[in-house]
């Protein structure tokens, strides 16, 4: 049986970007449908009618929910090629720890940096930085969070890099110049063609975030 795989997503979604680097690195064939933040669609609605979010991959009619669920399902279903995963239980639990703190911590921070301004901004940016300094003391010396392979930890974090210009801009400070170990990380991620191929452009993801800023969350 051919697998049919299509993927509900949107471009500038760090989420969505996730899934579609874990796709890529499986090499899995699949349709992209691409969705409008303020406009889901049916089929989206239908899928997922608890959180009507995307990402949603669709496998063989089956809907499968929240970007880092997907790519584990993704591991498991397609585990003949580049396991995302390890294989030891202590080291799997440690990945799936470091993802969740990126998606607990490190995207709330994130957001509020695009979506707020003045002193709550302010805060957003430095607590921002702060987490990513606690990321560059488990990445320590090693290239890779998963050690000497990319790893679930490294998918986590890498979609944001798209966003690193639009954080830049809004927060006024250089990613580099506070947690150089964290650029010189993603530097060595974007040499993967599956990563460098998918990921977004920042400065459209910029454009996107500022169209938000405004219609959404009413800030100029």
């Amino acid at each position: 049986m051919v697998d049919v795989v299509v993927l509900l997503d949107f471009l500038a979604s760090l989420f969505g970007t996730r899934v579609r680097i874990a796709l890529a690195e499986k090499g899995i064939k699949y349709e992209f449908k691409e969705e409008e933040l303020l406009n889901k669609s049916a089929l989206l609605l239908k899928m997922n009618p608890i959180h009507k979010k995307f990402p949603v991959l669709i496998h063989n009619g089956k809907p499968v929910c929240e970007s880092l669920i997907i790519v584990q399902y993704i591991d498991e279903i397609w585990n003949d090629k580049s396991s995302l995963l390890p294989f030891d239980p202590y080291q799997r639990a440690y990945a799936r720890f470091w993802a969740d703190f990126i998606d607990n911590k490190v995207r709330f921070d994130s957001r509020k940096i695009w979506t707020t301004k003045g002193g709550e901004q302010e805060l957003a940016t430095k607590e921002f930085i702060e987490k990513l300094k606690i990321l560059e003391g488990q990445l320590g010396d090693h290239p890779y969070f998963g050690g000497e392979r990319f790893g679930f930890v490294d998918l986590s974090l890498i979609s944001f890099h798209s966003w690193f210009y639009t954080h830049e801009i809004l927060g006024n400070f250089k990613i580099e110049a506070e947690c150089p170990k964290i650029i010189a990380w993603a530097k060595r991620c974007l040499q993967k063609e599956f990563i460098a191929n998918t990921l977004p452009d920042p400065k459209k993801v910029y454009e996107h975030a500022m169209k938000m800023r405004r219609l959404r969350y009413g800030v100029e």
